[in-house]
């Protein structure tokens, strides 16, 4: 036998061996998860601009919103002796709390575009009323005669002031007040509007209105600085997300819109009704968020996160009509394969950014099913495999689609069709002598 016949007859071997097809198509696999994770890049950048857009919009109309207030806050004078020993002063306020806030609003959302990207936006006419105690001083144990009666002022707090369309109508025990924008100390809010008010040691029960015109964006939040606080919302809004340290007690919703009510008492926050110092009171909001109800940009990297399993099922399938058939394939044909299995990822997400995410899905799961399977009619040579092959992909898409609706439940669904699968497979090859086996049908 010649030198060249035994390296033809090596050669022959290898290439036969089903070890080394298995090894092939393994290393094919790791080649594919390139693409695979050039996909999760482009979906994440696709989702960044739109996030992108999102911001722009929101920050020429108004921000996620969170109200705040009202707060009495009283300047007092705080001495000290510095390093030369002379007495010296700062500034600090006593913040005092309402007995009561009650909060009642009307929110009109509407959606906005900027190009293929859409924002929910929404103006809201809000009516905040309630009462402030009588000072209760004595709680601060701070001298009266540190105490700067004509610096006090009550001041609302607006997380975005750009989203205030109108002159805030104020009402302080029943007389009209003017806000000015800004406020002195930022113990309790970091902005919002205020106003100086006349307040005496013994001043008494303070009540107080306001009527506020306010856009925002996705989000309106509300801080529960009162000892009982009241919120009562209504929109047309037919998909909220109550969201924030409570829920609310009351809620309806139906296709149009929803009517929510929260009651929060001190006693739920961790934070006092008087204080000289600053209070972390941010974690304590609450309040509604406005969300389309289909993100497509998610919906499509969960889809993508089962690309792997595709590709392996979808190889695996070849690999045993090569197996069962004793067809040859060549590795170039399983990449042509892969490489489509990996452009469905991109055809669903280019799709549904002008279409509904499930219409996509159809779109992009038909053309690759065909794709591939009249790819397999023309390098299988037999109609009834490479229709096994479609078959075997439509069951994947379509299982795949099932699970994805069944958010709470998809761990679940995905890890029973996993075990379907590999049981069947298992059973299917349970009689297979894979060291006798060939590829090549010259060896039958």
């Amino acid at each position: 036998m010649t030198e060249q016949n035994i390296i033809r007859k090596i050669t022959d071997t290898v290439n036969n061996s089903v070890g080394f097809k298995v090894f092939t198509i393994f290393m094919l696999i790791l080649v594919l998860m390139i693409p695979g994770a050039m996909i999760q890049s482009m979906i994440w950048e696709r989702n960044s601009r739109k996030e992108g857009a999102v911001r722009e919009i929101s920050s020429k109309w108004g921000e996620k919103q969170t109200v705040s207030g009202p707060v009495i806050s009283i300047p007092y004078k705080e001495y000290y002796e510095d390093d030369k020993g002379k007495i010296k002063y700062s500034i600090h306020y006593i913040h005092v709390l309402p007995d009561d806030i009650d909060i009642r609003g009307q929110i009109f959302p509407e959606i906005r575009y900027r190009g293929i990207y859409q924002a929910v936006l929404y103006n809201s006419k809000l009516e905040i009323a309630g009462s402030f105690p009588q000072l209760p001083l004595e709680e601060i144990n701070i001298p009266p005669e540190n105490i700067l009666w004509s610096g006090a002022y009550v001041c609302l707090g607006i997380s975005d002031m750009s989203g205030i369309r109108d002159q805030i109508d104020a009402k302080l025990d029943k007389m009209p007040v003017t806000l000015n924008p800004g406020i002195d100390s930022s113990d309790v809010m970091a902005s919002g509007v205020s106003t100086k008010i006349s307040l005496r040691q013994d001043s008494g029960k303070l009540l107080f209105q306001f009527s506020i015109n306010l856009n925002g964006s996705g989000q309106l939040f509300f801080l529960p600085l009162g000892k009982m606080n009241t919120v009562s919302l209504s929109s047309s809004w037919s998909s909220p997300s109550f969201d924030g340290a409570f829920l609310p007690e009351q809620r309806q919703i139906d296709t149009k819109g929803f009517k929510a009510k929260w009651k929060v008492l001190h006693l739920n926050r961790n934070y006092p009704q008087v204080w000289k110092s600053k209070h972390q009171t941010e974690s304590s909001a609450f309040g509604v968020n406005f969300f389309v109800p289909v993100d497509l940009y998610q919906k499509t990297t969960r889809t993508a996160k089962y690309s792997l399993m595709f590709i392996v099922f979808t190889f695996m399938s070849f690999f045993f009509s090569e197996v069962m058939n004793k067809e040859r394939l060549h590795p170039i044909q399983y990449l042509f394969v892969g490489l489509a299995l990996t452009v469905f990822y991109a055809l669903l997400l280019s799709v549904s950014e002008h279409l509904n995410f499930d219409i996509a899905y159809i779109i992009s799961g038909a053309a690759v099913i065909t794709l591939i399977t009249g790819y397999s009619i023309s390098i299988l040579k037999k109609r009834k495999l490479s229709l096994m092959v479609g078959g075997i992909l439509f069951i994947l898409y379509g299982y795949l689609y099932f699970v994805l609706q069944m958010e709470d439940y998809a761990l679940l669904m995905g890890s029973i069709g996993l075990f379907a699968v590999l049981s069947i497979v298992m059973y299917m090859t349970r009689k297979i002598d894979w060291y006798l086996l060939k590829l090549d049908s010259r060896d039958n």
